[in-house]
């Protein structure tokens, strides 16, 4: 059977669907009330709206949500690449190595889109980039991650 092209369109849509499909059971996108606006390969939009059970003492964001966000968006940015979905097929996965999140003005209402994109995409370690905006466009933090692709002997060895 012949290798799949991993940047054709209709591969591609068929594998955003099946992610769209998949983000709506994801116990986790459903605790904290992500919700993706917009995904391709290379670039994801998520947005979070500010909720009291999400803010710490102050009626602020938390900033654990924000940077959930952040990564959450990152990987999505990453999901839909040719480069990723090869590694899938073949058992593969994603593991952040290292998050970094800038936070640059409070949120106390509304909703937060994380824009995410990735820079750079190597064989195994990938660069990406995010600004979240609040409703008034306004920056509310920057985060920059790094990404690995692990193949699937490499999680099969972890399990032991």
């Amino acid at each position: 059977m012949a290798e799949p092209d991993y940047s054709s369109p209709e591969f591609v849509e068929q594998q955003r669907q099946a992610l769209l499909t998949l983000s709506k059971d994801l116990p986790f996108f459903n605790l904290l009330g992500i919700q993706i606006i917009d995904v391709e390969p290379g670039r994801a939009r998520l947005g979070l709206a500010w909720r009291a059970d999400l803010c710490q003492p102050a009626g602020i964001l938390h900033g654990g949500a924000v940077a959930s966000l952040v990564d959450t968006a990152i990987a999505h940015a990453i999901l839909l690449t040719p480069e990723f979905l090869r590694a899938k097929a073949a058992g593969g996965s994603l593991v952040s190595v290292d998050l970094r999140i800038k936070y640059l003005r409070p949120v106390s209402s509304g909703q937060i889109v994380c824009e995410a994109h990735v820079t750079r995409l190597g064989r195994q370690i990938i660069h990406a980039a995010a600004v979240v905006t609040n409703a008034e466009g306004k920056e509310v933090a920057h985060g920059d991650s790094i990404y690995t692709i692990v193949s699937g002997r490499q999680l099969q060895q972890n399990d032991h």
